[in-house]
């Protein structure tokens, strides 16, 4: 068990304020030998310590405003301080019905704003979160409640990620009757599917739908809304319906060798390695043949997620291609920080054009060109510009593809009611989550594009409450 950094004090301002207290991460060796988490987090005094570093800010607090879900995150790392961990825990999920999850798995866009940041660390919210999220499961306190009087009404959701759990709890907590649809064979979505073990135990998400179907909540998995069952038919049956499908659809490259044994995309590549195989379709129940040269080609989360498995897969060289540097890479530093100390390694500035198999059609190498940046492009990021005559083979036994995700455009496709565009986005009124459909809203990756969890969880609120009023007969979203 190792340690993030040591007790120290600093003082300033009169007052003492100390560095952040140490959490617990498992020892690397023994980590990368399973799947379990990695991040151990708090115990009970260092929790309390770190959260009495908290200064209380007067409002407006910065890490309230960058919370996308507005949690009232000093109240809550008060009663943290105080040793009153399951009411803290009880603030978070008044915002945040996945305060489990984010407090594992969030970039903590909270301490960003955090003025402890300036001068000693930003306090540690996000592990604080997890901690009394944790004690209060024990407690049995997080248990949904729902009015002893229905309204009557019925919603559908499709898709059972943040999305599609925030909206679904939202509404049960209303008096609606909610069904929920997922085309996986078991409930999660992106939870379960896309974010692998070492960072979110997939315990953790089957109470979060433990406590749905306790609530009330209606689970109907294997069903692909477009395939089982139209959104025509779905809307004829419901009051209204909710489509929180996400962003699913792995991106490719669309270079030559791309289809060769060996070559994965990345959702493919995490759930064969991590899902447990009762809990997978019977077409991806094999594990992923690794071999001992790994490249990930991308720079985000999913790669870093990709590579990480690989490692545990049993793979000696596991590589990051990615064609910008360090100082353009999306994905959350902290993570990628944890991979390297795994034995990740990462190529800035290069990317594969092209993949070549052996006698037996079976990856064998790629062909790698360098760049160069440029100009800064429309994310704001410097634009990689190739470097010509810069080629050069790299071998490799296996290559797993984490370059972006887009929606599911086959719903669009199939419901010319529903208005979509940039392969697959729906059309959707962000302020209210309407779409083009009469009683059909949208929330999530699936309007926005690739987000976090918070996000999701934010803009879903946004949608169930105007789901609510458009059951009672209120909205004004669409003409009568």
């Amino acid at each position: 068990m190792s340690s993030e950094t040591d007790f120290r004090n600093i003082a300033r301002g009169g007052r003492a304020h100390s560095i952040p207290v140490a959490y617990f991460k498992r020892d690397v060796d023994e980590r990368i030998q399973d799947f379990g988490e990695v991040i151990l987090g708090y115990d009970e005094e260092t929790v309390m310590a770190e959260a009495a570093r908290c200064v209380q800010c007067p409002e407006p607090q910065c890490c309230v405003l960058n919370c996308p879900a507005n949690n009232d995150i000093p109240e809550a790392v008060w009663l943290i301080s105080q040793g009153k961990f399951v009411e803290a825990a009880q603030v978070f999920a008044r915002t945040n019905p996945l305060s489990e999850v984010c407090g594992r798995v969030c970039p903590n866009l909270c301490q960003t704003g955090c003025v402890l940041s300036r001068t000693c660390g930003a306090a540690a919210i996000g592990k604080m979160e997890a901690f009394v999220s944790n004690k209060a499961r024990e407690a049995g306190a997080l248990k949904i409640p729902v009015p002893t009087e229905k309204t009557g009404k019925r919603v559908a959701v499709v898709g059972s990620g943040p999305a599609g759990i925030t909206v679904a709890e939202d509404l049960v907590k209303a008096g609606h009757d909610v069904t929920i649809y997922e085309a996986w064979p078991v409930a999660g979505g992106v939870l379960v599917y896309g974010i692998p073990s070492f960072k979110l135990d997939k315990q953790v998400v089957a109470h979060k739908i433990r406590d749905l179907q306790e609530a009330g909540v209606t689970i109907k998995t294997n069903m692909r809304i477009g395939d089982a069952m139209s959104l025509d038919d779905l809307q004829k049956r419901y009051d209204a319906v909710f489509l929180g499908t996400g962003a699913g659809v792995e991106a490719t490259m669309g270079i030559p060798g791309e289809d060769l044994p060996g070559v994965y995309t990345s959702t493919d590549f995490l759930v064969r390695a991590n899902v447990p195989q009762d809990m997978l379709p019977p077409e991806k129940r094999e594990l992923p043949q690794v071999g001992r040269r790994v490249a990930v080609v991308g720079g985000g989360d999913t790669a870093v997620d990709c590579a990480r498995s690989a490692i545990r897969l049993g793979a000696e060289e596991v590589t990051i291609v990615y064609r910008r540097t360090e100082a353009e890479m999306p994905g959350n530093k902290t993570e990628r920080g944890i991979a390297l100390e795994e034995g990740v390694q990462i190529q800035y500035l290069q990317a594969p054009v092209e993949y070549f198999g052996d006698e037996n059609g079976r990856l064998q190498e790629m062909m790698v060109i360098e760049f160069k940046l440029g100009e800064p492009d429309k994310s704001g990021r410097r634009r990689p510009v190739a470097v010509e005559g810069s080629e050069f083979m790299q071998e490799v036994d296996t290559v797993v593809l984490a370059v972006g995700y887009w929606p599911d455009e086959s719903l669009g496709k199939q419901t010319t009611s529903l208005k979509t565009h940039k392969w697959g986005l729906i059309f959707a009124d962000e302020q209210v989550g309407a779409t083009s459909m009469k009683g059909v809203f949208a929330a999530g990756d699936n309007v926005h594009g690739p987000d976090l969890v918070i996000t999701a969880v934010a803009s879903a609120h946004i949608a169930a409450d105007s789901i609510h009023t458009y059951l009672e007969g209120k909205s004004t979203f669409w003409p009568t």
